[in-house]
């Protein structure tokens, strides 16, 4: 099978070395210095530089090493595995460039991707102090100049704004404002006088502490036309298409979470006793970790598959995107939600366990789900295409060719064209669209392999809860004004059931590859999509499958994993360092 995004992550994985050994450049002790110090990891970060993971936010035709979308999301993965700070500090760069990769010029993206590959921060200017997430309220002005704009006014609690040289600034070019009264403009604070611009001070966060979380003002700024992204008074749309792409790959953010609070959980598992039993084989404890395991799988199977998207369903993009960023970063809380029950006071004590690090990557999560559009956002754009989606399923809509390209992992993938972007899924959704074919696929091989057979009922029912979710959304399409709470929870239904048709379209597609690889016992016999169906089924709402072998078998496949050195993934992946037994932490051998 086509193994490259991983191979290029896992010799990432390699440079950074082994994060447990505390003299390590990129240990885990020396995240948690940081963090104590709220320190900006400014010498991870140039070494970062250094391997050249700024040339992977840039796409090729500007000069960049992005050509592969899935391919970017793991490698923002790894790093995010090791940590949050590092990878939403350097990571941030590439939110900077999307507009322009989106809507600017060639000589524009090319003397952009120049900059980044050199290094040099970009970030991007959305938010203000009073409005958030209402971008149609921005107060940020930029008034006709000599040669370009005048710009006037503050953004808030923007990543990277002192530290970055270059802002994408969402501005106010028409005074009337509206869908048509703002622009991007690609602010170069090296070009500003500083008597133009002061930078705010840095917001102190209990997650991400050392992150360059602050914020711009700018008085009578003097911006060129040059500057312009796209034409004037299409910033909103710009900006809204860009970050189909920048939610999309925010779920490389939860993923890597979710690895690092996994496998500490499983490791304090393993190590603690209690009755005399270790943990890990407490009913109680094997529960927690098999349904933590089952859905850390589910969400990478709709990352990898939506990064995918990106190139294969760029029209689909809308919903992709809403679905992906609110179903990633909420599910992930509630996984290190669970973990942190079975960690106990643990979960928040320094030097006890792992050197408090759980409770670090469960602060630092919080931050995912609310930039780049936060929960309600995501939840109300879905909403908003509700009319689209029920007419598309019902019809049977949508790029289906494109989502089946997207399932098959040895498919090559076209290079990403920006103007399919769209603000609407017009035709519906061809993930859904499809869901029947690949529940009557899992049914036929179940009745050629009766292993599959429990698979194949999971997936009636997913079937039929999906069409009772439809119907529901028929109740809401075309709503105006205050949306009532229960459309958000029919939305909320909706990103449950898109996340289990991509489950079963990536499992009947790709299965066979993983044949003779170290992830064959996931795939073999549909085991991690028995288990995954099942905890869908169970966040739905509806009576789980009973089907407990499904998760005992997870199970055996993550303490596998655990002492060979591989990552809990769905794809082969060797981490870094020597397999090792976990050990027992302090409190525990004194007991």
């Amino acid at each position: 099978m086509r193994d490259t995004p991983y191979r290029l992550a896992e010799e990432l994985d390699r440079f950074l070395g082994d994060p447990g050994d505390p003299s390590g450049w990129f240990s885990h002790a020396r995240s948690v210095e940081l963090d104590e110090k709220e320190e900006f990891p400014a010498a991870i970060c140039r070494r970062l530089d250094d391997w050249g993971l700024p040339g992977h936010y840039v796409p090729a035709e500007h000069g960049g090493r992005l050509t592969d979308y899935e391919q970017l999301l793991q490698l923002m993965r790894a790093v995010a595995r090791r940590d949050l700070t590092v990878a939403i500090g350097h990571g941030k760069t590439y939110l900077g460039g999307v507009c322009v990769w989106v809507a600017g010029t060639p000589e524009q993206a090319a003397r952009l991707g120049a900059d980044i590959r050199a290094g040099v921060p970009v970030s991007l200017g959305l938010t203000e102090r009073a409005h958030g997430s209402d971008l149609l309220a921005g107060e940020v002005r930029g008034t006709d100049g000599t040669d370009g704009w005048l710009v006037n006014g503050e953004k808030w609690l923007i990543n990277n704004a002192t530290r970055g040289s270059l802002l994408s600034l969402l501005t106010r070019t028409d005074p009337a404002g509206g869908p048509r009264g703002f622009s991007v403009l690609l602010v170069d604070k090296r070009e500003l006088d500083k008597d133009h611009y002061r930078h705010l001070p840095k917001v102190h966060t209990h997650g991400i502490r050392g992150a360059d979380i602050s914020g711009i003002a700018f008085q009578d700024a003097p911006v060129p036309r040059s500057a312009l992204v796209g034409t004037e008074g299409t910033g909103l749309e710009t900006v809204l298409k860009a970050l189909q792409l920048t939610r999309t790959m925010c779920a490389a953010l939860s993923l890597g979470a979710a690895d690092h609070g996994l496998r500490l959980a499983q490791d304090f598992a393993e190590g603690r006793e209690l009755y005399g039993r270790r943990l890990s084989d407490l009913p109680q404890a094997r529960r927690t970790l098999g349904t933590a395991a089952a859905d850390v799988l589910v969400h990478e199977a709709l990352a990898t598959v939506a990064a995918r998207f990106v190139h294969t369903l760029t029209e689909e993009m809308s919903v992709t995107a809403a679905v992906t960023k609110y179903l990633l970063p909420s599910g992930t809380e509630d996984v290190l939600a669970q973990l942190t029950r079975l960690l106990g006071a643990r979960a928040f004590l320094k030097g006890v366990h792992a050197n408090g690090m759980f409770q670090k990557v469960e602060r630092d999560h919080r931050i995912v789900g609310l930039f780049d559009g936060n929960t309600l956002v995501n939840l109300n754009s879905l909403i908003n295409q509700f009319r689209s989606l029920v007419r598309g399923r019902g019809r049977g809509t949508g790029n289906l060719a494109g989502a089946q390209t997207a399932y098959d992992l040895s498919a090559p993938l076209p290079a990403l064209d920006p103007g399919r972007l769209s603000l609407v899924a017009r035709h519906g959704s061809a993930v859904l669209a499809g869901l029947d074919a690949s529940v009557a696929r899992l049914t036929a091989l179940a009745g050629e392999r009766p292993a599959l057979l429990p698979a194949a009922a999971a997936a009636r029912r997913i079937a039929e809860v999906t069409d009772r979710v439809h119907t529901d959304m028929e109740r809401w399409q075309g709503v105006i004004g205050d949306v009532p709470p229960a459309a958000f929870d029919t939305a909320r239904r909706y990103t449950l059931c898109h996340a289990a048709a991509v489950c079963l379209g990536l499992w009947t597609h790709s299965a066979p590859q993983f044949t003779g690889t170290r992830a064959e016992p996931l795939w073999r016999d549909g085991l991690w999509l028995r288990a995954g169906l099942d905890r869908l089924l169970t966040r739905l709402g509806e009576p789980d499958t009973g089907d407990t072998e499904a998760y005992d078998a997870l199970l055996d496949h993550l303490h596998t994993t655990r002492r060979s050195g591989e990552l809990f993934s769905l794809h082969p992946y060797r981490l870094p360092g020597k397999p090792t037994e976990p050990v027992a932490d302090a409190a525990t051998a004194r007991n």
